[in-house]
């Protein structure tokens, strides 16, 4: 699987929501897409990864 352009062994079957647990991500701040697919965040729970999938996550970062 390639999460923002590396390659990460993550099991397939994950699903979006159990990946950005694995990697420490608050859901709430960032944007996920998925096989060039931009997820609702209701999705997150049921969209499962597989090997070949290819995930760009986008955080939201305040500042001034």
């Amino acid at each position: 699987m390639i999460i923002n352009g590396e390659a990460m062994d993550i099991k397939e079957g994950t699903t979006v929501s159990e990946l950005l647990k694995i990697l420490n991500l608050d859901c709430q701040k960032i944007v996920v897409e998925v096989d060039l697919e931009i997820l609702n965040k209701d999705k997150f729970a049921t969209r499962m990864l597989t090997s070949e999938s290819k995930v760009e996550i986008i955080r939201f970062v305040g500042g001034g």
